[in-house]
């Protein structure tokens, strides 16, 4: 009888994750690039690639296809400029949607027609695609993107490949609209492949054709416009009376345009024309409008917050709800109990840590009095006075405010289906300690959780199906927001909530960005003056429905659009700690941990730094006022 094949004998998928590595590094030429497999959704951003995990019995077209992402994520940074193409992206949904798609289509191109190889790994990936999306069950345009159909028929321009067979019947619904509107502009797409700026104006040009003056908006007039800008300037510098414009005509010109790059990229202007008609105004004429005050033209709009093109297609099914409501009290007693006995080892390790951060925040609560005060409390210790001569007045003594009393600090976890196991218990378990440990040091807690209700959608979904599957719905999934700990609520009374995190079924998908303004609307709210915003997530936001039917990178780019207005407009201080995922490229103070077993440390480092920051500068700022207490 032979024995079972042994551990060590069973094919490894180690090799082919380095093979992809290294072939990623070499065709992006970016030797940072990290490249992770896991089970979430693949993704691109910054440096940092995610593919899915390979499976035990790799089969050839499972290997091509995890090939083709990463071929296709490794062409995007060598062949995409960002910057650029946010100058040129047009601002409508629908033409932004088209432009992405076909500038993806365009750095595949340029991959497939260097390297055969490289050709075959991305029809694998993009007929897998295609597969998924059912594609070929598709009889209608309302489930046709019309994206993706003008990204295919550009690639079949690009590289003389045919588009993948499952996806021609969702091409089939739009090829003959757009050829007949498009299809000669189409054709001058690939004389442009490798150069993206020339690209992306001819396919502004297919925008046009397509009826789409609307979506391509400001930046399409500004282009038009940029000549008659031009000579508008040249003739005011040469009617100029003192020769100044005349003599910094080179100079001037370029800053001038410098400025409407910027202001067609916020897409929040009126036009050039307008503004370049205000800025040639005769001076004398402005004077006399206003007497004895010159008038200073402001940047249109460059104090006003920016925009997000987020939306979700209903909130009516989205709950925000306390833990208890969600389980009855006996079985989060048990779910409780549960997740002490996994945790008597780390428990013990993280207490520890947790101690060490209550030293450091006790030692700097250094108490200081004012005595012999007219109000207060009465000062026992000179009571003796009164004793010795009756006439001297009641001394009275003031303690002063500790660094820490008014500060709360909210602790947000990650509870989608990717934290299961691990992850989601050790955070539960540091969660809990250090908001014991705070709560000793007089710092309030909240802890707050998110996911979503159901999997791949759920009501949200089927009221959008019901309303005939309107294009570009926005979000479309029901939000849950748990609370485990009001920031009132004493630890004792809300310890067991958090053993329903070990609850099965509950940890689903995450929408980070709608989770993170809820968090950050409820300190808003606080009356404590210092507000400390900790996020705890292991990837990027996903959830697989919205992403299916809006760009790839909807959930992300909401995300860091709150992001920026915390850290840039609010008095909420920000920070974040990745497990196994790199949050660094969304926050500012940010770390990221490789194992959920350092969630302890990095939490109390993080908090202990941001409490010594705040101690320095007290010390800095109220120096004087401490010299005279006793």
């Amino acid at each position: 009888m032979r024995n079972p094949p042994s551990e060590k004998s069973k094919p490894s998928s180690e090799p082919l994750k380095r093979a992809i590595g290294d072939t990623m590094r070499a065709i992006a030429a970016d030797a940072e690039l990290e490249v992770l497999f896991s089970s979430d959704k693949p993704s691109l951003s910054g440096h940092t690639a995610r593919l899915p995990e390979p499976s035990r019995r790799l089969t050839a077209d499972e290997i091509a296809v995890t090939r083709g992402l990463g071929d296709a994520m490794a062409l995007k940074l060598a062949c995409h400029d960002p910057g650029l193409h946010r100058k040129l992206v047009p601002q409508g949904e629908t033409a932004r949607a088209i432009f992405d798609a076909v500038e993806q289509a365009r750095c595949e191109a340029v991959g497939a027609n260097r390297m055969p190889g490289v050709s075959d790994n991305l029809s694998a990936m993009l007929e897998e695609r295609s597969r998924k999306a059912a594609y070929a069950d598709v009889a209608s345009r309302e489930n046709a993107p019309l994206e993706e159909a003008i990204a295919y028929m550009v690639r079949e321009r690009l590289t003389g490949r045919p588009a993948p067979r499952s996806a021609e019947p969702m091409i089939a619904q739009w090829r003959g609209w757009i050829e007949e509107k498009a299809g000669d502009a189409l054709d001058l797409l690939a004389d442009r492949i490798e150069d993206q700026q020339d690209f992306a104006k001819r396919l502004r040009k297919v925008l046009t054709s397509l009826e789409m003056d609307e979506d391509i908006g400001q930046e399409s007039e500004d282009e038009n416009g940029e000549n008659e800008d031009a000579e508008g300037r040249n003739e005011r510098g040469e009617t100029s009376a003192d020769g100044e414009e005349e003599s910094g005509e080179d100079e001037g010109a370029p800053q001038e345009m410098e400025l409407s790059g910027e202001e067609t990229e916020a897409g929040e202007t009126e036009g050039l024309d307008g503004d370049l008609q205000e800025l040639t105004q005769d001076d004398q004429a402005d004077q006399a409008e206003e007497p004895g005050e010159s008038r200073r033209r402001e940047l249109p709009f460059s104090n006003l917050p920016p925009t997000s093109d987020y939306k979700f297609f209903t909130s009516r099914f989205d709950e925000t709800v306390p833990a208890e409501e969600l389980c009855d009290t006996a079985e989060l007693d048990r779910l409780r109990s549960h997740l002490d006995k996994q945790l008597v080892n780390l428990q013990g390790a993280v207490a520890r840590l947790a101690n060490r951060l209550q030293r450091k925040l006790l030692a700097q609560q250094n108490r200081s009095w004012s005595f012999d005060l007219e109000e207060g409390m009465l000062d026992t210790a000179r009571l003796t006075r009164v004793v010795t001569d009756p006439m001297q007045p009641l001394a009275f003594k003031q303690e002063s405010d500790t660094n820490f009393r008014d500060t709360v600090v909210t602790l947000l976890l990650d509870n989608s289906g990717s934290m299961r196991g691990r992850p989601i218990t050790v955070a539960a378990t540091c969660a809990d300690i250090l908001a014991r440990t705070l709560e000793r040091c007089g710092v309030k807690v909240e802890i707050l959780g998110f996911t979503t209700r159901a999997w791949k959608g759920g009501q949200s979904r089927e009221a959008w199906l019901a309303a005939g599957k309107p294009p570009q719905p926005g979000r479309l999934n029901d939000l849950r927001h748990i609370i485990y700990k009001s920031a009132d609520a004493p630890w004792r009374r809300a310890r067991r909530n958090l053993g329903l995190m070990m609850r099965e079924g509950l940890l689903k998908e995450n929408i980070d960005g709608e989770a993170l303004d809820w968090a950050h609307k409820r300190l808003l709210g606080r009356p404590e003056a210092r507000k400390i915003l900790m996020m705890i997530s292991d990837g990027a936001p996903v959830d697989d429905c919205t992403l299916s039917v809006n760009p790839g990178n909807y959930l992300e780019r909401h995300l860091r659009y709150i992001i920026e207005e915390i850290e840039t407009r609010s008095p909420v201080e920000l920070i974040a700690i990745g497990i196994g995922h790199d949050v660094t490229r969304y926050y500012r103070r940010a770390v990221t941990i490789v194992d959920a077993e350092e969630l302890a440390g990095a939490m109390t480092d993080q908090l202990a730094d941001l409490f010594d920051e705040q101690t320095q500068a007290s010390s800095r700022g109220g120096r004087g006022r401490r010299r005279t207490a006793r």
